[in-house]
């Protein structure tokens, strides 16, 4: 997998279908080779002075550092792009030079300490790369790591950083920094939108200048999401080259690309250096987060299908990692703030004779929290709307034989409360500014020990003591005035990264005490629907939109990197509550049944037809579960390009395949559509499940299955299974 050619020093990563490979220039400098399909034959000396003297570089002189291919460059050293790293140093300079000093390979991957990252099991085909270098009149190592996942064609990269001099700022240092030459015609796609439209697919051409998505919110955000791909222009779902970037990661971050004047594009994606600056005294060092690099030669579908199955299998971790997980109902949009522990097990009562096995009580349930201006931060029952408390209501659910679940937003905390009152100083501020409010809360200071102490300790107790299954961990606030009290005015740069730090030891803690709970992550709906969270909680509420033709684009853009398993997806009433569309209740049904399935409503305001059709929908869902969530995803058709999105999962012995299509909007006179399926075995006969009809797997994948988009709210979710 992983090898090194001493005669012409360049290192090779290799997976199935990929090879990286990089090498070392005169003994010292550590230049980028190459990146894409697997390589043959190892390249010669004449193939190494191709890939690093381009004809240009002769006439540019000393200024030739500007073109070249670091592997991860530094500021100052006549290289002017966008740097891998930038440090000031304790005599004021700011220039920097690496060189290489040596390597290592090992078998496995080593866990990032506090942070999450990747992993493999006993078996697993994966092996580690380490390169050192360093600045030696700085007394600064740069430690580069590489971890190769052979056969699921996936790639991590990450940087430590360590000061074995005198004490420095650390002023930037992205996780992954990549050097492309020739390629003036690739796109740039990434993932942006706001809140209740997050994750929207935008690709544009890669121009000269810089080009980046970013996070400065203190989360990854709905705006832009941690992900970018370069594509050739023409690259489509199933054809061109694919070059993608994934930072497992939960806060501020930027990724981008920089094209300069002879096509060379350097891509780039870490911590975001705005308002970020750490501290490094003598003999300390700094751990950058993963970033997943994934190439494909097959275009963006099968990009998509590496990112799914490393995800679901070696990023997300515990019980609910492979089994099966809850069909759930949540009271949110059914009662918002006006419920009592009558009204809930009344919710509970209709959606247990559906098949609902899990009731999830949202916000309002504890202190003064009637409304959202008020309560968070106490952490105790509303003994006025649950005069027995959390357990007595458990009680009552589990006698319907569900599970209760608990939404919780521990990370924020109200003016006016106990907490505020008693700790004043433990929220996001800047000392002699008057903090923000946001949606009538502040953000508590995560970067501090005792915050995440009381936390952890509020949390455990209310787990302990009710039999909660599932917990939904909500997060509404971005961070303004960041700062800390408790950090010194050197460390006030540190503060958002040291909040993601304490984030993730206690969803750590948390996760490990309770590892029989079902953890969702959500954040203003999915504003942190990133492979940070998903290492601690195995799936995120996708978006707080829940009209199914407003989530056939969510979801459709959100499965770029992320896999269907790991998105919440509820039906909810009509009118919408979003954009008081109404659609139908088989439709609401079939685009929230590709993700984690749930309802978001009173089921006794439904009508006796939409209960069956719930109870059916149900049933279904537990039977083709495994099949959406550990099949492989192909997207057919775009609902960013059509009013059809047609989305199709195969199983993963190839024996049932999935096909749904949904319409955003009907056309009179219809044309037909032919709609072709992909991954079948072309000398099979699928039958289609429930009837008498039978195709070959080479007539579904070259003629296609007929549709016709004549009807609003028009849903199909038709089964293949192989003979």
């Amino acid at each position: 997998m992983i090898t090194f050619d001493r005669e012409n020093e360049v290192f090779y990563l290799n997976t199935d279908r990929t090879t990286y490979a990089m090498g070392v220039w005169n003994g010292e400098k550590l230049f980028h080779r190459y990146w894409g399909k697997r390589l043959v034959n190892r390249l010669g000396k004449t193939d190494l002075n191709d890939c690093v003297w381009r004809p240009h570089v002769a006439d540019l002189g000393d200024n030739s550092s500007d073109v070249l291919p670091f592997e991860y460059s530094t500021y100052g050293n006549a290289d002017m792009r966008f740097p891998s790293a930038e440090f000031t140093f304790a005599d004021g300079s700011r220039v920097s030079n690496l060189t290489y000093k040596g390597y290592e390979i090992t078998d496995g991957k080593p866990a990032l300490d506090g942070l999450p990252s990747t992993y493999c099991e006993v078996g697993d085909k994966v092996q580690t790369l380490t390169v050192h270098l360093e600045d030696a009149l700085q007394n600064v190592e740069v430690v580069l790591s590489y971890s190769v996942f052979e056969q699921l064609d996936a790639i991590t990269r990450n940087v430590k950083i360590i000061n074995n001099g005198e004490r420095l700022l650390l002023d930037s240092a992205m996780s992954a920094t990549v050097d492309f030459y020739g390629s003036p015609e690739r796109e740039l796609l990434h993932l942006d939108g706001s809140w209740a439209r997050e994750r929207h697919i935008t690709r544009q051409p890669i121009t000269p200048g810089n080009q980046s998505v970013n996070s400065r919110y203190g989360c990854s955000s709905s705006f832009h999401n941690p992900f970018i791909a370069l594509c050739d222009k023409n690259a489509d779902e199933k054809h061109g080259n694919v070059y993608a970037f994934n930072l497992v990661y939960s806060g501020n971050f930027t990724a981008g690309v920089e094209r300069n004047p002879y096509n060379g594009v350097r891509a780039y994606i870490g911590i975001n250096p705005t308002n970020f600056q750490f501290v490094l005294e003598k003999g300390d060092s700094f751990q950058t987060p993963e970033a997943v690099l994934v190439y494909s030669a097959n275009g963006l579908g099968e990009m998509s299908r590496i990112y799914h199955k490393l995800y679901r299998t070696r990023l997300c971790r515990g019980k609910y990692r492979d089994s099966e997980r809850f069909v759930l109902v949540n009271n949110w949009e059914a009662t918002y703030f006006d419920f009592n522990e009558d009204k809930i097990v009344e919710i509970a009562e209709r959606a247990s004779k559906v098949g609902i096995d899990t009731m999830v009580l949202d916000d309002g349930w504890f202190s003064s929290r009637i409304s959202d201006d008020n309560g968070l931060g106490d952490w105790y029952e509303n003994r006025d709307r649950l005069p027995n408390g959390l357990e007595g209501l458990a009680k009552r659910i589990n006698a319907l034989g569900m599970r209760f679940g608990l939404w919780f937003e521990p990370e924020m905390v109200n003016p006016g409360t106990e907490l505020f009152k008693n700790h004043p100083d433990w929220i996001i501020h800047t000392k002699g500014r008057k903090p923000s409010l946001n949606r009538h809360q502040y953000t508590l200071d995560y970067s501090r020990d005792d915050v995440c102490d009381y936390i952890i300790d509020t949390l455990s107790g209310i787990l302990s003591r009710a039999n909660i299954e599932y917990v939904k961990w909500d997060m509404n606030r971005c961070m303004s005035e960041p700062g800390s009290a408790f950090w010194d005015g050197a460390h006030q740069g540190e503060v958002m990264h040291r909040y993601i730090l304490g984030l993730y030891r206690v969803l750590e803690t948390i996760t490990s005490r309770f590892p029989n709970v079902l953890f969702e992550s959500c954040a203003g709906g999915g504003a942190r629907f990133d492979a940070g969270m998903l290492y601690y909680m195995p799936q995120t509420w996708t978006s707080d939109d829940s009209d199914a033709v407003e989530r056939l684009k969510i979801q459709y853009g959100t499965s770029m990197a992320y896999p269907f398993s790991s998105m919440g997806a509820h039906v909810s009433a009509v009118p919408n509550h979003q954009v008081g569309r109404i659609t139908s209740f088989d439709m609401r049904c079939n685009v929230a049944m590709m993700g984690q399935f749930g309802f978001e409503l009173d089921l006794n305001k439904c009508t006796d037809a939409e209960l069956e059709t719930a109870e059916q929908a149900i049933k279904t869902y537990r039977k083709l579960g495994e099949v959406f969530h550990k099949g492989d995803c192909h997207r057919l058709r775009s609902p960013f390009e059509s009013d059809i999105c047609a989305i199709e999962f195969v199983s993963e012995d190839k024996n049932t395949v999935i096909l749904t299509v949904n319409c955003s909007k009907p056309m009179p006179s219809a044309p037909d559509e032919y709609i072709l399926l992909e991954g079948l075995d072309e000398t099979a006969v699928y039958t289609v499940e429930g009837t008498d009809r039978r195709f070959g797997g080479d007539y579904l994948m070259n003629v296609g299955w007929h549709y016709v988009n004549n009807a609003d709210s028009k849903t199909e979710m038709t089964v293949f299974k192989k003979v």
